[in-house]
């Protein structure tokens, strides 16, 4: 039986292990996963190394962190940090990716995350690359006369069957990660160079996932707004 395929597409590392890590370690084992990084990351430095030091260690740090998961397959687009603009050329990268990997699922920041009342989900590159994904996703993967060249490389239009949008306000799916919360920190924690100097990460992380649990009555969650797609 074919195990369905799952695409993580994120801006920076770290973000999608503080966005689904835990759905992602409950997945592993029955789906194939991968993670697409869009950025170097070399602007969240908190270790004063230089941005070619940074890179490098931000790329170990997701792999490592990818690994803890059960996940294998990371991709770096190399995009600059902060500077990530929704351009043709990113959502070509987009499409070229999600055509080649051919996901049923993909996982997402979501576009219509705009009232600006928290300062960390509101950066920039998280804005801009929810709707790059989404003008990826249509109509640009499933229709031919979108980047043409592609079909050229093999790379003909597909169709996917959901997306789960993170950090909204309107959540409509739970996933109850409470047998997973350990390897949630444990993925979250490979990356030193960005939590090792938070104070009580651990508790930190636990009481953020309860309160979205709360809701539900789980332990710990994590919330998505899924969007279905017409077939």
């Amino acid at each position: 039986m074919t195990k369905e395929k799952v695409l993580v597409i994120v801006p920076h590392p770290d973000d999608v292990d503080f966005a689904c890590s835990g759905t992602m370690a409950l997945w592993s084992k029955k789906k194939e996963i991968s993670y697409v990084i869009t950025t170097n990351g070399e602007k969240g430095n908190h270790i004063g190394k230089n941005k070619e030091e940074i890179i490098k260690i931000r790329e170990k740090e997701q792999k490592e962190a990818a690994k803890t998961i059960g996940v294998k397959d990371v991709i770096f687009l190399g995009e600059k940090d902060g500077e990530v603009e929704n351009t043709k050329e990113l959502r070509e990268k987009f499409v070229r990716i999600i055509r080649k990997k051919k996901p049923d699922i993909i996982f997402t920041f979501d576009p219509a995350n705009n009232k600006f009342d928290s300062v960390f989900k509101y950066h920039p590159d998280h804005r801009t690359v929810a709707l790059g994904v989404y003008d990826a996703i249509y109509p640009a993967i499933g229709n031919e006369h979108f980047f043409p060249h592609l079909i050229d490389e093999g790379l003909r239009p597909h169709e996917i069957k959901e997306i789960y949008f993170y950090g909204g306000e309107n959540p409509n799916t739970w996933m109850d990660i409470s047998s997973v919360i350990g390897k949630k920190i444990e993925a979250l924690s490979c990356h030193k160079s960005q939590v090792s100097h938070r104070k009580n990460f651990e508790e930190f992380l636990k009481a953020r996932y309860a309160e979205i649990g709360k809701e539900k009555g789980m332990k710990y969650a994590e919330s998505f707004r899924k969007l279905e797609m017409p077939q």
